[in-house]
């Protein structure tokens, strides 16, 4: 996958692609179906089948002291977009100068002159220009105008509800990571660095890989089932574990990260990328009467945690 940042510097081979447009967190069953049309517009006109987003989030840009949301980082983006075989990722540069553009010259500079796309595929809640003055049939409009196709793609739905990145949202603000996971099409994912944390894990006699979860929109605190892929380094590969989620009380933090112990698992990891999936919720945080009681219980968290890994 090629990854594009400026519309107004493409090479030839990256230029004329099907594309579907949107922000895409958390790439849910909602975006992979825009993309999965995107898609077949590619296969039939012998195109790239291309995604354009946004970076930062415009929500992101607009209101940049608000409460963190993001499901995922863009890293994390582009790895979930790669596996569903996207072949270009126009991930453009949420400025100044784009925000400014009304719908007309964004179509006109970005999707004609910049990029030159054959086909767009939009969500019929589809805003953009200036303002979020452009809408889905606006968007139709320009298209005939201009030379490029557009579809538009209903809002999608289960049985629960629409599928959105807000009811994700709220589906792990509430400690629900498979209804998460339901609308996502895949597990929820933290994915980043491994960071050197107080190493009181180690002590304890469960090492943990510490992550930071800033700028991520916070799941339930507490300690959750999960998988754990290691994406580089000499240790690369999947392995269960049990994580907490949080800023732990029993020792008086306040900052929120997530801490994975890894089942069976001996090997420095620090600096490597690990992308870690929530399965279940097991527990919310607390605080314990001293060291040996956390023992206890972090015993038997591991026990419940590898009982669900095994069922999975």
């Amino acid at each position: 996958m090629r990854i594009v940042r400026d519309y107004q510097f493409v090479e030839k081979a990256d230029r004329g692609a099907s594309v579907a447009i949107g922000n895409f967190d958390g790439v849910h069953l909602g975006h992979q179906y825009v993309i999965d049309i995107a898609r077949a517009e590619a296969k039939a006109s012998q195109t790239p089948l291309g995604v354009m987003t946004f970076e930062p989030h415009p929500r992101q840009y607009f209101a940049p002291q608000s409460a963190p949301f993001r499901l995922m980082g863009a890293d994390a983006r582009a790895h979930r977009l790669e596996k569903l075989g996207v072949e270009r990722l126009y991930e453009l540069s949420f400025n100044d100068t784009l925000s400014a553009l009304s719908p007309e010259e964004f179509a006109q500079r970005v999707i004609v002159d910049g990029l030159g796309l054959s086909h767009v595929v939009i969500g019929e809640d589809f805003h953009f220009g200036k303002g979020r003055a452009g809408k889905a049939d606006d968007m139709t409009m320009l298209g005939r105008q201009m030379g490029f196709g557009v579809t538009v793609a209903p809002l999608m739905s289960d049985e629960v509800g629409e599928v959105s990145s807000t009811a994700i949202r709220d589906a792990l603000t509430e400690g629900r990571p498979r209804d998460a996971a339901r609308m996502l099409g895949h597990w929820h994912r933290i994915e980043g660095d491994v960071i050197r944390g107080d190493q009181r894990g180690r002590d304890l006699g469960y090492p943990t890989a510490n992550m930071s979860i800033e700028g991520l929109h916070p799941p339930k605190f507490g300690v959750y089932v999960v998988e754990v892929d290691i994406l580089t380094g000499p240790h690369k590969g999947s392995y269960g574990g049990a994580a907490s989620m949080g800023t732990r009380p029993m020792f008086g933090e306040n900052r929120p990260n997530l801490e994975s112990y890894i089942f069976d698992f001996k090997g420095d990891i620090y600096g490597e990328q690990i992308s870690v999936a929530l399965i279940d919720y097991l527990r919310p945080e607390q605080v314990f009467d001293g060291v040996e009681a956390l023992i206890v219980q972090m015993d038997a968290d591991c026990a419940q945690a590898r009982d669900i890994l095994a069922k999975l």
